[in-house]
């Protein structure tokens, strides 16, 4: 057994929606803000995996898009270790603090690179500095995406948008061979998909004449995006109800609270 954070009623509610597309908008933002410093996303590994492919037989480009990519599992796998050990110990699991810790860190890298230890910003491409960037981002993106995901029992991801989309496009058509309750959570479902990819789309968007103004320090907004999800759904008790006063979800295996 194991207690989400949010279940359906709060997921699709009027109250916490905002949220998760306040989590997209950053990680549009921050991928976005990837692909303007160095040419590569870091949200999209599938991209980046496709391009280990690309540099088959080049062994020192494997090994830095390889780093990246085991840098996303690891955020991912850091955010289920610390809110596990907290569930296996009895305690209620503190879902806000990966999430302020992402806030942190890109928080640290518009500072770091401000102040030049990644070099000129966009001037480089595929250097070390540019893959130490990268790596970091990529870790913050998979600690996101891996709380929000535990958070909403596996419901909302917010850092890619292959699934939302794949997830859009069944439940328009589920609504269609739908009525009553089950058209309305389908339609319900879709409108949280669809406004994942325009929030997604937008803070790509609005990351463009940020870093024009401000280059690395355009990474305090995506941070400055999560902290306030945080602030508004992510604190027990605070922002939203105490899992202990709800009814808890059966666990799938992977479902971790």
């Amino acid at each position: 057994m194991s207690v989400a954070l949010h279940t359906p009623p709060t997921i699709f509610s009027m109250r916490h929606a905002p949220s998760w597309l306040l989590l997209a908008l950053a990680a549009g933002s921050v991928n976005a803000g990837a692909f303007l410093a160095c040419q590569r996303f870091v949200t999209h590994i599938t991209g980046l995996t496709t391009q280990l492919g690309i540099d088959a037989g080049l062994w020192g480009l494997m090994a830095e898009y390889g780093l990246v990519v085991l840098c996303f599992i690891v955020g991912a796998m850091s955010s289920v270790i610390v809110l596990q050990r907290r569930h296996q110990r009895g305690k209620q699991p503190l879902h806000a603090a990966p999430l302020i810790f992402v806030s942190l860190m890109l928080g640290g890298v518009a500072i770091a690179g401000h102040v030049g230890l990644f070099g000129p910003f966009g001037a480089s491409v595929e250097q070390p500095k540019d893959f130490v960037l990268l790596s970091l981002l990529s870790f913050a993106m998979g600690l996101q995406n891996a709380t929000v995901s535990t958070a909403t029992g596996l419901a909302v991801r917010t850092t890619h948008m292959t699934g939302p989309a794949t997830e859009l496009g069944v439940q328009l058509a589920s609504s269609f061979f739908s009525r009553g309750e089950a058209r309305r959570m389908a339609l319900q479902g879709a409108m949280l998909r669809g406004g994942k990819i325009i929030a997604f789309a937008s803070g790509a968007a609005l990351m463009v004449p940020a870093v024009r103004v401000g280059g690395y320090l355009a990474f305090l907004a995506p941070g400055a995006f999560i902290l306030t999800a945080t602030v508004l759904s992510f604190i027990p008790g605070l922002s939203v109800e105490p899992p202990s006063t709800r009814q808890p979800t059966l666990s799938r295996g992977h479902r971790i609270a």
